[in-house]
């Protein structure tokens, strides 16, 4: 879902409150034994429970209520909640602590205290939103991450991400969260996942209705602005709306803590929200929240340029320390960009060519200031260097081998894909479109690419590099070229999880490079042969074999 930008916030929120949503007698917070209720003022009334009634889905803390104009859209068996409830977020810490307060009768804030854990609720007067926010001092150690998981009744909400859509699915395809159809097309939470940078809310419609997650600056998540994991799933109950702060799956960074996360439910008539810059928070400044950082003490980040870049990529400036993360697109023309609200610090700045990392530096964040970078060029891309052949193209993505535009909504198992193991890839007539995106011990080991070389190139060693932007338990490449055989690579630094089969092919991009001596190519006008192979020691069967992802192949002259 792209961000979109509106003319006017105030102009848009009139017109869907009078067009959608009768507003009550008044905007109030009302208390009694088990629950705060808060009436917004435009047509949304929500509660908030204050005390454990002993059911295991649902908490004190939790979202209990959800009613649109009388109509109530959350599920009464389960809570609405951070992970599986605010009583389950740390070892040896159950017990939760819920508060509201009434701010002038403009705004109310509920907040809920669970371990090293605070979450708030807020209201502000005529607006049929709920503002959240999350701050954790350390990272809940139960199920390790934090995230948001909406549990709404999908009877009123029935539109939804198809490929997280889970409620018609007949059998299991992989551990318990990965379901296919009777056809054998493929569904799971996984497959709702949108680059993080692409993404401005996830939401699903019914009847005249909209509810929405929409996302705030993602400062304390973790994994970068390409960062893929599960934002819905929808049951035959429950439509699951999910803002993820940070996940263990694929994930390739440590979390960060010490942050507060903002996002904010909007509820509407079923159309597109605002994204987050379009939504008024300056007034949280008012509401005493912890882990506030006010404008004023922030700093931003201007290039004036980035030359060397490669017009057919889009380019996108990360930043990133142990404290918080950040990013911006570069202007396709001049390279220019820029990046506010940045917290205070020194930051790594990563140059990305689509997702591919092509220049690195530090750049350094002062309260109230801007730092402005002079126009630098990108020298770091392997596609600058001269090949004899490629096979597709370095940009961190292997978006453009074979099955590439269907890995993240889809298991490499779905009737959709393409036959894993197709034919020889013959150099100067085969397309990168036929070479595998993902190779695996199991499934399409050993694939052979044929070429030739001119007398003067078989004169000569020649490096081979494979780069990979994710592999799977320990996999990684080798290769063998005719009657010659590299040695077996170091495994890389990849995250710990599943990742092929669960939607991602995002970890740490690596480069494998095999020096093939002259004495090894086949002689005259003979077709070399080389063949790549998945190798390692560890992983399961199948498409859950050792396995990775590929970036680009090449042979360099």
């Amino acid at each position: 879902m792209k961000k979109i930008k509106y003319i006017s916030i105030i102009t848009w929120v009139l017109a869907t409150c009078a067009a959608s949503f009768s507003a009550q007698a008044a905007f109030r917070l009302s208390t009694s034994n088990d629950f705060y209720t808060v009436d917004t003022n435009a047509g949304v009334v929500f509660s908030i429970r204050r005390t454990d009634n002993g059911v295991s889905t649902q908490s004190a803390g939790d979202l209990a209520s959800l009613k649109i104009n009388g109509v109530e859209y959350q599920n009464q068996k389960r809570g609405s909640q951070i992970n599986s409830g605010f009583d389950w977020l740390y070892k040896n810490t159950s017990s939760v602590q819920v508060s509201a307060q009434n701010y002038q009768n403009q705004y109310i804030k509920i907040t809920v205290q669970a371990g090293d854990l605070t979450h708030y609720y807020m209201a502000r007067n005529g607006y049929p939103y709920i503002y959240m926010a999350t701050y954790f001092a350390s990272e809940p150690n139960i199920h390790g991450h934090v995230r948001y998981i909406l549990r709404l009744q999908r009877s009123r909400l029935p539109n939804g991400p198809e490929p997280s859509n889970i409620s018609q699915t007949v059998s299991t395809v992989e551990a318990s969260d990965i379901f296919a159809l009777s056809n054998g097309e493929t569904r799971s939470k996984h497959y709702s996942n949108m680059r993080l940078k692409d993404w401005s809310s996830i939401g699903a419609t019914g009847s005249n209705v909209g509810v929405w997650l929409v996302r705030g600056s993602q400062e304390g998540g973790s994994g970068g602005p390409f960062y893929r994991s599960l934002l819905n799933q929808a049951t035959t109950t429950d439509q699951e709306i999910t803002y993820i702060v940070n996940y263990g799956e694929a994930q390739t960074e440590a979390f960060r803590t010490g942050i507060l996360n903002h996002y904010t439910m909007v509820i509407n008539s079923g159309q597109e929200p605002p994204a987050d810059g379009d939504i008024n928070l300056s007034w949280f400044s008012q509401m005493g929240l912890r882990g506030y950082v006010a404008e004023s003490n922030r700093g931003k980040v201007a290039g004036v340029g980035i030359t060397g870049r490669d017009s057919n990529y889009e380019y996108t400036v990360g930043f990133a320390n142990n404290r918080a993360q950040y990013w911006a697109t570069a202007n396709p023309a001049s390279g220019y960009f820029s990046r506010d609200n940045m917290l205070p610090g020194t930051y790594t700045m990563t140059t990305y060519k689509n997702e591919l990392a092509v220049n690195t530096q530090t750049v350094t964040v002062n309260a109230g200031q801007t730092t402005v970078l002079h126009s630098y060029e990108i020298t770091g891309d392997p596609s600058s260097d001269n090949a004899i052949w490629r096979i597709g193209d370095w940009d961190g993505t292997p978006r453009e081998f074979l099955n590439g535009d269907k890995l993240t909504t889809m298991h490499p198992s779905d009737v959709r894909m393409a036959d894993w193991n197709p034919s020889n890839f013959i150099v100067g007539s085969t397309q990168a479109s036929a070479f595998p995106a993902y190779m695996w011990k199991d499934i399409n080991n050993d694939h052979v690419i044929y070429f030739r070389l001119s007398n003067e190139q078989r004169a000569k060693a020649h490096r081979v590099r494979i780069g990979i932007t994710v592999a799977y338990s320990g996999g990684r490449p080798k290769i063998s070229v005719n009657n010659w055989t590299s040695s077996n690579p170091s495994p890389s630094s990849q995250p710990k999880t599943r990742t092929l089969t669960v939607g991602t092919y995002r970890g740490n991009n690596t480069t494998y490079t095999f020096d093939v001596p002259a004495s090894a190519w086949a002689s005259g006008n003979d077709w070399n042969r080389l063949t790549v192979t998945a190798i390692s020691g560890s992983g399961m069967s199948g498409f859950l074999s050792a396995g990775y992802s590929i970036d680009s192949i090449d042979l360099l002259n």
